[in-house]
Order: C-alpha cells, then structure tokens, then sequence
C-alpha cells in the first residue's frame, strides 16, 4: 500500500471526478467572483438525478488556489467572561451552489458527452440573479433561486498559512484579532491537533488550536478585511448549549466546529463545572 512511485503532474483537462466552474455575484453592493468544482458526492443519501457535490477551491478576491490550500489553521475561541464560544458566520459561494444545484432536476453535463466527444465541462446554467435596470434599479431575483442563508455556514476562526516567517501560532494569532477582534498572546493558544481535511481533492493539513478570551481581550470589532472582500459575522454560543448546536442540522457548520466542541466537552468542561448539555 505504502510503496509508491513514477509519479507524474500533468495538467487535468478532462475528468470524470472534477470539473471547475466559476460563479460572479454580488455581496452588499461588491462584485466578487469564486472558482469552485464539482465532485462525486460521497453522500449515501444523495438520489438518483442529484447533482454532484461543489466544492471550494478559491476566491479571485483572496487569490486562493487549490495548491495553496495545503497548510492551515483554525481556532476554537472560548470566552470565559460570558461563557462563550465564539464562531464565524459567513457566506461560502460553494455552499450556495451546491444547494442551487441541488435544486435542479439534472446535474449539468459536459458538452459533447452525448456524441463522445471530449470537451470542457458545461458551466451549470446560470441562476436568474437580480440585474440592474436601465434606471439603475434592480430586477426582483427568480423565485427559484436558493435565498442567500443558503451558503451561509458557521466556523471556527481559521486561515491559510501563508506567512512563512510567522509560526502557525502566530498565523493563528492574527486570524482571531482580524476575524473575532480578539488581542490573544501566542502563549495563550494551546494546540490540540492536526487533521487532513479535504483528502479526495486538497489533502490539506490543518492545525488545531484552543484559545481563551474575556471580554478585556477584546480590542476589536472583528469581521475580517474588508479590503480583501471579506465579509464575516461573529457569533457567540453559549457553552450550555454548545453540543445541542453541533447536532442541529438547521445551523450548516464545518466538521470543525462539531469536532472542537466535542474536544472541549471532554478535555475542558469539568474544568467550568458546567454542561454541554449532552
């Protein structure tokens, strides 16, 4: 299993598993634009004529590749004051077209598969998303397109490590004060694990860390840099109903979330003499 070699990179331009898109919108006024893929669905539940799973790959704006998601890191931010985990809310452009995807009868299909031809995968048909008319007013959007809570999902703080002169706990250290505002020393951030996420696509490693906070901490409002496009809501959930939260299916959250609330049920919360509620 492990003996491996003749390995060759070469240029993907025609696959049965992957096939890049890329969707243009609007956010609050800003023009963005984010590559994405479909993949086979590793869904057991998903039915006959579903669509395929989207997945990210970067944003124009970030100038994320795929290649350079190889390193990253998350935080899981508790704050003692409030008693508190404090998450991220944002929308995910992939989310948003899975969902919109999903709700198409047939998946898009490359042009020329009928007749055998190889080809460029067809763009999925294009949602109708509100337009400018010529007075400048905009076009109510088609009653079929998903509402924009659709690719909005709830995370741990995180980021690409991109900063070669910078440790992971210092990467992580900058992404709390953007994102959440919080001002967290290096030797407060206590590192729980790394995990490859995304193996069938970016293989990526992303490294794990615990940070604690109060309200003092706070120097910030948080929501990212707006400069770069992003645009990110902070979340607070209460430790008491923290693993009713990871469960519930209603709030879309990463693997991350439900892992590291399932860490510090075990690892922390005898410490607060309070429950998870599990």
């Amino acid at each position: 299993m492990e003996h491996i070699n003749n390995i060759q990179v070469v240029p993907c331009t025609s696959s049965n598993y992957l096939k890049p898109f890329t969707v243009h919108y609007s956010q609050n006024g800003t023009k963005k634009s984010w590559d994405f893929m479909q993949t086979h669905d590793s869904n057991a539940e998903k039915g006959p004529g579903e669509p395929e799973a989207v997945v990210d790959c970067y944003s124009e704006i970030h100038l994320r590749s795929c290649a350079n998601l190889a390193y990253l890191v998350s935080v899981l931010i508790f704050n003692t004051s409030s008693h508190c985990f404090i998450l991220v809310k944002q929308f995910r452009p992939a989310v948003y077209m899975c969902e919109w995807e999903r709700s198409k009868p047939v998946p898009p299909q490359p042009e020329g598969e009928q007749g055998g031809e190889e080809s460029t995968p067809a763009a999925p048909e294009e949602p109708k998303v509100q337009q400018e008319g010529k007075e400048g007013e905009e076009v109510a959007s088609d009653a079929d397109q998903p509402p924009a809570s659709a690719g909005v999902t709830y995370e741990l703080c995180a980021g690409l490590v991109d900063k070669p002169n910078l440790s992971l706990e210092e990467i992580a250290r900058q992404e709390v004060l953007e994102e959440c505002g919080y001002d967290v020393p290096v030797t407060k951030l206590r590192r729980i694990t790394s995990y490859r996420s995304g193996v069938g696509v970016t293989g990526a490693k992303q490294t794990m860390f615990y940070a604690e906070v109060s309200d003092e901490n706070q120097v910030g409002e948080g929501g990212g840099k707006p400069q770069e496009g992003e645009l990110i809501e902070v979340v607070k959930v209460p430790l008491h109903e923290a693993m009713t939260f990871a469960f519930d299916e209603s709030f879309p959250k990463t693997m991350g979330v439900i892992f590291s609330f399932i860490w510090f049920h075990s690892n922390m919360s005898p410490k607060y003499k309070i429950s998870t509620n599990v």
